[in-house]
């Protein structure tokens, strides 16, 4: 090493990986390299909010999408498709950035989040759109992955919590842009208009990345894909996800195919990390997974989005059938929890910043997230209607303080030769915490409709299926399945506070601090 004060400066910072090359290792090339990244910023941007629009803007549309096709019992392979795809694409990106470059492999999410759009706006049945929205999947997957390990790889650990907090603000936005822009196509144009906003924005997300810097790749050896370690990984997550969908539905006759899954999923996992800890190249490097600050501030990540995602799914019930409220009213009544968010993930960041602290923001954060969803559980069915926003708007600061941290800190305790890895890592917790999350306050809130006896469970079952039905029931049942309602979503809330106090008890164990 001929220049041992420039190369560990870099390694610090992460401004410039010239030296590597043995070139442009000057200051001043550094400081050209960080400004060359702000120029390229913007496509970035727009790469995570295309992957967010492209995640949520078809949920609307499966009405739409089942009466065109009449395939109401298999519509919601639509969106599980993409969560399969999209956790899948997270690991293989990572690895393939570290090998070969994350600017270019930018270029090729983008490319493939292109074509996916184009088939989904012309399938002529089910199976193709289905086969188009698994494209779609990858291309955001990656998408996710490759646009945070670019944040890594061109600023310093400080600055990149800020960073993070715009692209956690954007994604928040985009989450809750896509539903709504999603809806109206769908209701005056039709639902194939969602997948044709798309690509002119992928366009202009490649014109734009053509002003990212050129970096060369962290990894500078010959990369051996593991492709057996990709097939396990896939067997494990699609029968998982689908196992969690099925179980969600506490429907007996679907029991026993997710309990089949599930022990299907445990056996390939048990396969997976036995050949991952001998690949050559793993796909999962089981050494960076196990690592104390890594896999405590995924497993925090995990819990958070589990209750974060479970709330927002679980919420527009509550809201309708329990507080009467119609589909508009609930949806802006639930705007603060999706947006709110980034309010924390901003403030995180610049603190971060600021000060070189990491944990101790989301130790605060999600400790205030859990007793406000406590409240929330026990006020939500009397408090005024005007109280809920400001109640969920405030739990989602809480939750956004963790999604800059998290993704700095594994990134940092990762390294710079394991970007992508640790990336995808995140992605990957944040959607299995998602799915599992949702599956468990769905279980509880069935079970506690269960254990109320009756006809509460089939009245509720018709009431997720319209919820206007409420009204139309006699005052006496209908007093009572709102009795029922509140007790099962007072469990429901306070499991979804456990998750995050579980979370805030993990930010106190990452041995990683400061930054």
């Amino acid at each position: 090493m001929t220049e041992p004060d420039d190369r560990s400066a870099e390694g610090r910072g992460g401004l410039n990986r010239a030296s590597e090359r043995g070139d442009d290792t000057s200051p001043d090339t550094a400081e050209a390299r960080h400004r060359a990244f702000l120029r390229g910023f913007p496509a970035i941007a727009l790469a995570i909010f295309v992957a967010a629009v492209d995640q949520t803007a078809a949920a609307t549309a499966l009405p739409a999408i089942a009466a065109e096709f009449a395939a109401v019992e298999q519509v919601s392979w639509v969106m599980v498709a993409y969560l399969v795809a999209g956790t899948c694409a997270a690991p293989a990106f990572g690895q393939l950035g570290d090998a070969f470059g994350r600017r270019r492999l930018l270029f090729v999410a983008l490319g493939i989040t292109f074509a996916g759009c184009l088939i989904n706006a012309m399938a002529p049945s089910l199976a193709v759109l289905i086969g188009g929205r698994i494209l779609q999947g990858i291309g955001g997957g990656a998408l996710l992955t490759i646009a945070v390990s670019l944040i890594g790889e061109a600023l310093p650990p400080r600055e990149r919590g800020r960073f993070q907090g715009h692209i956690a603000s954007i994604y928040a936005s985009a989450a809750t842009f896509g539903p709504v822009v999603g809806g109206f196509l769908t209701q005056h144009f039709g639902w194939r208009m969602i997948f044709l906003v798309l690509p002119p924005l992928a366009l202009l997300a490649m014109a734009l990345a053509t002003r990212l810097p050129r970096q060369p790749p962290a990894r500078q050896t010959r990369l051996r894909f593991d492709w057996l370690g990709l097939g396990l990984f896939l067997l494990v997550v699609a029968p998982a996800l689908v196992a969690l969908d099925q179980a969600r539905r506490m429907d007996a006759a679907t029991l026993p195919l997710a309990g089949a899954l599930g022990l299907l999923a445990v056996a390939a996992l048990v396969v997976l990390i036995a050949w991952e800890k001998r690949a050559p190249d793993p796909l999962l490097p089981i050494g960076l997974l196990t690592e104390p600050s890594i896999w405590r501030t995924n497993l925090l990540g995990a819990c958070v989005f589990g209750a974060l995602v479970g709330s927002i799914a679980f919420m527009p019930i509550f809201l309708q059938a329990v507080r009467g409220l119609s589909p508009a009213t609930s949806g802006l009544v639930l705007l603060p929890l999706s947006v709110c968010g980034a309010v924390g993930a901003m403030f995180a960041g610049r603190m971060m910043l600021k000060t070189g602290r990491s944990m101790v923001w989301p130790g605060f954060g999600l400790t205030w997230a859990a007793a406000m969803l406590a409240a929330i559980a026990l006020v939500a069915h009397v408090a005024p209607i005007w109280l809920l926003p400001v109640m969920l708007g405030a739990t989602a600061v809480g939750f956004g303080t963790s999604f800059p941290v998290a993704q700095t800190t594994v990134q940092v305790a990762a390294g710079a030769a394991r970007l992508g890895a640790a990336a995808a890592s995140v992605q990957l917790s944040r959607n299995l915490g998602a799915a599992t999350g949702t599956a468990l306050l769905g279980a509880v809130l069935f079970g506690g409709l269960a254990l109320a006896g009756g006809e509460v469970a089939t009245l509720f079952s018709r009431v997720v299926a319209a919820p206007g039905l409420v009204a139309t029931l006699p005052a006496e049942d209908a007093a009572g399945l709102k009795a029922a309602l509140s007790a099962a979503f007072r469990a429901m809330f306070l499991t979804a506070a456990g998750f995050c106090a579980v979370a805030a008890v993990l930010s106190t164990r990452v041995p990683l601090r400061r930054i």
